[in-house]
């Protein structure tokens, strides 16, 4: 389920608990006259099945609630209501699992496209596990460096960007992929010099047969980075957060970008090369992995607007 908090003006209040009220998909309404201050108005709230929540959303929205009041999202796990299960029993069945809350979608994705100094952090910190990682070729090194890496939030951002047709959301998540990984790549070749320089790491790149991978794409490099951007737009739309961590520790972005910078600082061009290729592979590929999901699911979403009389977008 999810909760509702609607503040809203006294002269639209009648019409948004008639909306709220009317639905089959909602239960626990609750309207306080004159409860809001700032703005000033009422206060409604109400539980709705998640299913139907992005249509009384946007029903909300084109009665003037978000301009001239305001209207909050939070998830409600636990309900221990027989209202809330006729509402959810009630709420359309989604052969798609159409359980997205879009406006919640936009706006974590919006979060994860800040480039700020937490986000290079983050790429760097990953970078450099990688970095070493691959030297001292451990798997667990990688791994790690893969569930470190911010880079999927503003992957996912572009991706429903680029749905939605959002140009400057694309903008904004282009730029802080490419800043961190600009980031990284000069960090990550520093850090290998000054390593060698002080003999702490070896003249020669050390054979690495365990984390060779990364250098060296092939077709389960398109499937497996393809997957995973699937799997993420699922985890994203649905509220899954635990099948998050299982897509960050498939695509190996961050290795990548680390293994070429590795493979630079010790003049070994050709795995350069393989690492360049591996990190265009599952950028690409996760993009239209999840694209190709999204896509479904905001058409599914759009058709079921114009069934409630709203505009399509």
């Amino acid at each position: 389920m999810i909760h509702l908090r609607v503040v809203v003006p006294a002269d639209l209040a009648e019409q948004a608990v008639a909306c709220l009220a009317g639905s089959a998909a909602v239960s626990s309404v609750v309207h306080l006259r004159g409860a809001a201050t700032k703005p000033a108005g009422d206060l409604v709230l109400c539980d709705v099945a998640r299913e139907q929540a992005s249509v009384l959303l946007e029903q909300l929205t084109e009665m003037g609630i978000k301009r001239a009041g305001s209207i909050s999202v939070e998830d409600a796990p636990t309900v221990l209501s027989d209202a809330a299960d006729r509402a959810e029993e009630a709420a359309p069945d989604m052969a798609f699992g159409d359980q997205v809350v879009w406006e919640d979608v936009e706006a974590r994705t919006s979060e994860e496209t800040s480039l700020s100094v937490n986000f290079v952090e983050f790429m760097l910190i990953a970078g450099l596990l990688a970095a070493v990682g691959i030297l001292l070729d451990s798997p667990i090194l990688i791994v790690g460096a893969m569930v470190v890496g911010p880079e999927f939030g503003p992957l996912a951002a572009l991706c429903v960007a680029l749905v939605e047709r959002r140009a400057a959301l694309a903008r904004r998540s282009f730029v802080a992929l490419a800043a961190g990984f600009a980031a990284v790549l000069p960090a990550v070749y520093i850090a290998i010099s000054v390593l060698k320089a002080i003999g702490v790491a070896p003249d020669q790149l050390p054979e690495h047969p365990l984390t060779l991978f990364i250098s060296r794409p092939d077709v389960y490099s398109v499937l497996v980075a393809y997957l995973a951007g699937t799997a993420g737009i699922l985890s994203l739309t649905s509220a899954k957060s635990g099948a998050l961590v299982g897509v960050l520790i498939s695509v190996t972005t961050i290795p990548a970008a680390a293994n070429i910078a590795v493979a630079g600082a010790y003049r070994e061009w050709g795995e350069a090369r393989g690492a360049a290729l591996q990190l265009c592979i599952n950028l690409v590929a996760i993009v239209l992995g999840g694209l190709a999901r999204l896509f479904v699911q905001r058409r599914v979403f759009e058709r079921r607007k114009r069934r409630a009389g709203l505009r399509g977008g």
